[in-house]
Parts: structure tokens; sequence; C-alpha cells
């Protein structure tokens, strides 16, 4: 296969992650950075990288076999990613659980009549997470499912607190209860609501003069994010943000518990992942779905697809004798 020609659209957290991954994948290449800022503005880390405006896209059907949407879930990604399967391949990290079925119909819709592949809702959770849930019922039916996140950054929670009215950064961590952790691990199936798997604690900076209690009520009763949760607010200093929480650390746990034959035999599935970098590990993911986009181009395929739909050999650079040889 020829290399995989990645359009980056936005040069956010995600979008830096998605140019490093591509460095470390020699069968991929960037095709340029899209942005809504002044691309004079935007330095890139690749040697002779182009940067453009991302009104410029469509110029470029030709240099680019899939693009990278790296926008926010809140309010870019439900927008953006239907246009550009319009007229590219997409891989995007929509991460808004709830709504999941929405974005999958509008993507589906556009990319049937574009003829192209739109991979959504990539990363790790959604994404490594839901693949190790849906193995963990297939092979264990008789059971029940758990999924913690953090401690670390949630950054689709970061982004949507900075677009609360009187916001001009902040961090959101997510936070397990340590106590269900641990009567999830020792067998116990609990019963465990939202609330009580985990804890949202939000460190923000106000913009100067800003309602703080209006800020605090815009968060705490924010539907879909933080509602459901016992959520806790900081306000602190720009500078103690970016001294204290500069880093995007995450990390979590899918545990399925359950049990075969007549129920004596009791089974514990456990996928950890800890994170230095939530980010640059999300975007390695993408960059590998994006191969996959191609390779399904390739053969034909259009419409909306998730990590359910995609063969895992899709994902590799290395051939099916390779895989099997190695990795089987």
């Amino acid at each position: 296969m020829s290399k995989v020609r990645i359009g980056i659209i936005g040069y956010g957290n995600i979008g830096r992650g998605v140019e490093a991954a591509i460095k470390q994948n020699p069968d991929c290449e960037m095709a340029g950075v899209f942005t809504r800022r002044d691309p004079s503005t935007v330095k890139i880390t690749t040697e002779g990288g182009k940067v453009y405006p991302v009104s410029e896209l469509a110029d470029h059907k030709d240099d680019i076999d899939v693009c990278i949407v790296c926008g926010g879930s809140a309010t870019d990604l439900p927008k953006q990613t239907p246009e550009v399967v319009k007229m590219f391949n997409v891989v995007d990290s929509f991460d808004t659980h709830a709504r999941i079925p929405e974005h999958f119909a509008n993507v589906d819709a556009a990319a049937k009549e574009s003829g192209h592949v739109g991979i959504i809702s990539v990363g790790w959770d959604p994404g490594m997470f839901s693949l190790n849930r849906l193995y963990g019922n297939v092979i264990l039916p008789e059971g029940k499912d758990y999924t913690f996140w953090g401690r670390g950054v949630s950054q689709g929670h970061s982004d949507a607190i900075r677009r609360v009215e009187g916001v001009q950064d902040a961090r959101q961590y997510t936070v397990p209860v340590e106590a269900a952790v641990e009567s999830v691990r020792n067998g116990e199936n609990p019963e465990l609501t939202t609330r009580q798997k985990h804890t949202r604690e939000c460190y923000v900076v106000a913009k100067e003069g800003a309602d703080l209690k209006q800020i605090e009520h815009d968060i705490v009763t924010m539907p879909n994010y933080f509602a459901d949760y016992d959520t806790t607010v900081h306000f602190i200093s720009q500078e103690e943000l970016d001294k204290n929480h500069k880093g995007i650390p995450h990390g979590g746990f899918v545990i399925r518990s359950g049990a075969t034959g007549d129920g004596t035999n009791k089974h514990i599935i456990e996928y950890r992942l800890k994170l230095d970098s939530n980010p640059e590990f999300t975007s390695s993911i993408l960059v590998a779905y994006a191969r996959a986009a191609k390779r399904l181009a390739g053969e034909g395929v259009s419409g909306c697809k998730t990590v359910f739909d995609i063969a895992p050999a899709y994902l590799s650079a290395m051939s099916g004798e390779e895989i099997r040889a190695h990795l089987l």
C-alpha cells in the first residue's frame, strides 16, 4: 500500500499529537495542517510541512487520503466531521458517549452520499475501552461491566468548561472512587451509580469580572458532562494552572467480572491504561485508524464505521503474513 497521506484539521493538543504519531509510522505522511487560525501563526514540527487555512481544504482533494479531524466533541466535531466526509475519508475522536448514535447517523448519511469512509469515536474511550467491553461481554456473557477513568485530565470535559461563559482556561480531572474499584476487583459485583464510581475536580481560571457562582452553576449542572457526578470547582489563577496543571495525564480500567459453567468458577478480565499524555496516546490510535480508513476506501467501502467494525489487521502496517508470524 502506498503511504497514507493524512490531513490534520486543527492544531491543538490532538493535532500536535497526530503530527508526532505520523512521524513514528513510516507508511504515513502529513499532507498538511488546516487551521481556523492565521496559518502564519501556527508553528509545526514537520520539516517542510505546510499549514493552510481550513477554508482551502477542498483544494487539496487530490493530495489527501484521510483527514483526521482534531476538534472538540462539544461543538466542533458534530459540525466538522459530517462536512469533511463529503470530500474526504475521515477519522475523528468524538467522545460524548450519549450522542454517538446521533453523530454516527449524521456522518453515515454524508459518507454514503459522497462515497467516503468516516470512522468516528476513535481513541481509548470510546475506542480501545469499547473493544475491551465488547470482548468481555462475549467471553463472559454472565457478568457485569465496570469502567473507571482516571485519575487524569479529560480533554473533552476541559474543553466543555472552557466554553462556559466567563471561563478563561480550565482543566478537569476525573477521579475513580477507590472503594468502588476495589469492590469490583474483589469480585463483589456491586451495583454502582454513576456518582458512586467517579468524582470530577475542575480547576478554573475565570475572566476578570466574571460571575463565579454562575460559572460554578453552569459547570455542575451541565448535562452529559457533570450533572450526574459529585463535581468540585476550584477557582485558581492562570499562573497556578500553568504551573501545577500543564500536563495531560490520564488512564483507567475496563473490568468484566463474571462466571462460567454453573457459576462456580469466577473470572475477572481487566484492561488498564496509564498515560503520561492523553492526547499523544489518543492521536496514535487515530493514525492507526486512518490507515484502516484508506484500506477500506480502497476496497470500495463507504459510510460511517466505529472501532467495532474494523478488523484488527487493518490497523497494522504489517502484512498478514508478518502479523501471523510475530503477533499471533
